[in-house]
């Protein structure tokens, strides 16, 4: 599928809108006409450019583990907690993750990209981000514009290091951090992200996607909500895969070429 003239957004979303990075990149029939870097001054900024967006790529989980949920109204009614549970054991013999820590797409992600398990939105500090997204999401349903948590509505739930990494950018190092080791990698990436896509981004936008991470990856989302539009990312396919979405969320993993979003 293509499309004539579209709009994404990424939004690295943080607890405050300080720390949030947004995205937002115009379309055309060649590709990325135009990149730029927002800055919402709250929430109601952030929601007015989901809504003129085609499609919104957040890396934040939009929901939690249903072990979770269920263990924890258990324990707040008094009644015994369900078992313990793991999702199904890797193709390498290795046992899926723990199903109270993370999501069924967590665990296919952790299985399709091999790298190291995501943040866990029950037990870690991501959950903080998470309770924003869901007044976001909240606030939006309120006002007419419902988002299925799959996907298929205004806004999907991306994840920039496992996109990065679909697309065969791999740097050995992380690009999370301050220091000029980082800097370096982020330097890799604009460029593979350049050279992937062919389309050189203009000297502002790599600027400041080199001096900060979370620019970064809020251009990766932006990226990553292009491939949803144009049918470049995995969906739920299996019953247990879309009763999980409506209700935990699901991460689009992009496919393996960049050149495929232009």
């Amino acid at each position: 599928m293509r499309l004539q003239q579209a709009v994404t957004v990424g939004i690295d979303l943080a607890a405050s809108a300080r720390r949030t990075a947004v995205c937002r990149v115009v379309w055309g029939d060649d590709g990325a006409l135009a990149v730029e870097f927002l800055a919402p001054q709250g929430d109601e900024d952030l929601l007015a450019l989901v809504r003129a967006a085609d499609k919104t790529g957040l890396d934040c989980p939009l929901g939690w583990p249903s072990s979770f949920v269920a263990t924890v109204l258990a324990h707040h009614e008094g009644i015994r907690l369900p078992p313990a549970a793991r999702f199904e054991e890797r193709t390498d013999g290795r046992p899926g993750l723990d199903a109270l820590r993370f999501r069924l797409t967590d665990d296919l992600t952790w299985k399709a990209t091999a790298m190291r398990p995501p943040l866990s939105v029950s037990t870690d500090l991501l959950g903080v981000v998470a309770l924003r997204a869901a007044r976001l999401l909240d606030a939006l349903a309120a006002a007419g514009t419902p988002v299925p948590r799959d996907g298929s509505g205004p806004l999907a739930e991306v994840y920039p290091a496992a996109a990065l990494r679909l697309w065969g950018i791999r740097p050995a190092r992380s690009y999370k951090n301050a220091g000029p080791e980082a800097r370096e990698v982020r330097e890799h990436i604009v460029r593979s992200i350049e050279d992937g896509l062919g389309l050189p981004l203009t000297e502002p936008v790599r600027a400041q996607c080199i001096d900060s991470h979370d620019h970064l990856d809020a251009l990766v989302c932006a990226l990553v909500a292009r491939a949803v539009l144009v049918g470049d990312t995995r969906w739920p396919d299996t019953t247990e895969e879309r009763a999980a979405a409506g209700q935990e969320g699901w991460i689009h993993l992009p496919g393996g070429e960049l050149a495929a979003l232009r």
